[in-house]
Formats: C-alpha cells, sequence, structure tokens
C-alpha cells in the first residue's frame, strides 16, 4: 500500500483537490507498478496564516 500526504493551503474548490487526488494516484501507479486500490491520498488543508517561513506567519491570500 502507498501513502500520500499533501499539504495545501486552504480554499481550492473540491473539482481541484479531485484532480489532484487522481493525478496523484496515477503518479504512484505508474511509478510504484501499484493497483489503483493501494493508493491512498490524503490532502491535509491549512488555514492562510496558520504557517510560517523563517519565524514569520505566512499569508497567501491576505492583501495588505
Amino acid at each position: 500500500m502507498a501513502i500520500v500526504n499533501i499539504t495545501i493551503i486552504e480554499g481550492r474548490d473540491q473539482e481541484t483537490k479531485s484532480l489532484l487526488i487522481k493525478r496523484m494516484t496515477e503518479a504512484v501507479i505508474e511509478t510504484l507498478d501499484a493497483k489503483p486500490g493501494q493508493v491512498r491520498v490524503i490532502i491535509n488543508e491549512v488555514r492562510d496564516g496558520a504557517y510560517g517561513v523563517g519565524g514569520d506567519p505566512v499569508f497567501i491570500n491576505r492583501h495588505e
């Protein structure tokens, strides 16, 4: 079994996330010669500002 964890900033629509899951699954199937039922894709969504770089929070969707 393969488990793929992806972390993205929240706010993308379900259609985009579904496409990401599909394409990541296809990549794992091709690369590892796995069966589709052996692949798990987990998307972790992080609130904007809930992570940081160099000690400072990062805001992608805020316009100041």
